[in-house]
């Protein structure tokens, strides 16, 4: 085999990061010898040809060119976008088969990748809505657009200066154009659209990463699933106060339902769609939304779950799995904005909330007087070296039980060690990345502690992400 040929496949299982799975003897002289093939595009039951791509000694990954046999599990793709724009890597895959076949990836990662056996695997919760379901989206403003084949093949001009919409894998200076998204709201495709029309008939510049110069960046969009409230944030290189005026002035009039409009002004190099400063154009400045009983202020660069409907599945699933009953102090660590320290609060008698970044613990703060809690303390650590120095200094207790949210790379060795030193009764890890959640809890499981269960959540539909609750105790 050689990168570049064209073989007839049949899909036999779904790996995680959504590709399929084929086994084929590599040559006549190893029969028996199964070769793993990796097939983007493909799903169980699929019978395709596929291109082959990267060839290893032990596997090699393809992409299928033709569906010959479709599995029963195909469905039409919603959206015209799908296939080039990375947003959606399943939208043509039954959401029932997507949820199940994350389930079996999450535990075919603690079976195989963990060694884990003696354990119980709850229900997936699948999300009640599969689209429209996200409280933010993120535009790009690229001054290079992604062509499509249908344009390529068209006799009609294309404009190719100026693009406001998506990126496509791998590809970092180029942007699809979007005019639909299936993902947000109905009115944030008419935000979206008016915001590129406005702009673009303005003939007004767009920032570069490779000459550092041009003025728009991105468009951000966040609303609230619990009340009316809606944010538009554009992330520009500089200010214009007269500019700024008449896009305000045509959103108000436009989409009278916009409760607060922003202006992050960012002079950073990296496509990162958050302002060194932000000035407040028209509302609040914030927005608000409940995740169970409980009121957050979301502002325009505070991380705020995004999919607020099943973040409450995800955080009573890590309450259910606390097993508190008002007695316990509790750690949480990688807080955040302080959503799931205040979720958990009725439930403990104090909860003490680890965090590294300094403008989330702010935004933490916020919340808890939004809530007027008493028993939740927020507390700047670093998360990467030792947070035991802040619990010294302030003199604060033991914890019962200790639950951490760390981001996709996972926890830190030291974070570990510290967490296994605080010697809580019951730890509850909640993680949207299993494979380094797996390589975390063996090293739990190393300094005495024992994997009970776990619990999948599906936080985004159409795509392989898969967030995923564990629960250890002390044995």
């Amino acid at each position: 085999m050689k990168k570049g040929d064209v073989l007839e496949l049949e899909i036999e299982k779904y790996a995680f990061e959504g590709r399929g799975i084929a086994k084929i003897n590599k040559t006549p002289a190893e029969e028996g010898t199964k070769y793993v093939v990796f097939v983007d595009g493909s799903y169980p039951g699929d019978k395709v040809k596929a291109e082959l791509r990267k060839i290893k000694k032990s596997y090699a990954e393809a992409k299928a060119v033709e569906i010959l046999e479709r599995a029963e599990s195909r469905v039409p793709a919603k959206c015209k976008y799908f296939g080039t724009c990375g947003g959606c890597k399943q939208q043509d895959l039954s959401y029932e088969f997507q949820y199940k076949y994350k389930k079996l990836q999450v535990e075919e990662i603690f079976n195989k990748m963990g060694g884990f056996t003696d354990f119980i695997i709850e229900d997936i919760a699948p999300s009640d809505k599969t689209f429209f379901y996200r409280n933010k989206m993120e535009f790009s403003f690229a001054d290079k657009r992604w062509i499509t084949r249908e344009e390529l093949n068209s006799s009609e001009t294309v404009e190719k200066n100026f693009a406001l919409g998506l990126h496509v894998p791998s590809v970092f200076d180029k942007v699809l154009d979007v005019d639909e998204c299936f993902l947000q709201s109905e009115l944030s495709n008419k935000i979206l659209n008016l915001t590129r029309k406005f702009f673009k008939e303005k003939s007004i510049s767009i920032y570069s990463t490779k000459t550092h110069s041009g003025y728009l960046r991105n468009l951000v969009i966040k609303t609230s699933h619990h009340s009316d409230d809606l944010m538009v944030n554009i992330v520009t290189s500089s200010e214009d106060e007269v500019l700024m005026e008449g896009y305000v002035n045509l959103l108000k009039t436009e989409v009278p339902q916009i409760t607060t409009i922003i202006n992050n002004i960012s002079q950073k190099k990296a496509a990162i769609a958050t302002g060194d400063y932000e000035k407040v154009l028209y509302g609040s400045g914030f927005i608000s939304d409940f995740i169970g009983e409980y009121k957050f202020r979301v502002s325009a660069n505070s991380f705020f779950q995004t999919n607020t409907l099943q973040a409450e599945k995800l955080y009573q699933t890590a309450l259910d799995f606390a097993g508190l009953n008002g007695n316990e102090t509790v750690y949480d660590l990688y807080s955040g904005a302080g959503t799931i320290s205040i979720f958990v609060s009725g439930k403990a008698k104090e909860v003490y909330a680890f965090e590294s970044v300094e403008s989330a613990v702010k935004d933490a703060e916020e919340n808890k007087i939004f809530n007027g809690i008493n028993n939740v303390h927020f507390i700047q650590a670093d998360l990467y070296k030792s947070f035991l120095p802040a619990i010294e200094e302030q003199g604060i207790p033991g914890p019962d039980v200790v639950i951490l949210d760390p981001p996709r790379s996972g926890m830190h060795q030291n974070t570990i060690d510290d967490v296994i030193k605080c010697a809580p009764d019951r730890i509850v890890y909640v993680s949207c990345n299993p494979t380094t959640q797996v390589r975390d809890i063996k090293l739990f499981t190393k300094g005495g502690y024992k994997l009970v269960k776990i619990k999948p959540v599906d936080m985004f539909p159409h795509t392989y992400h898969i967030e995923n609750v564990a629960l250890l105790a002390k044995e």
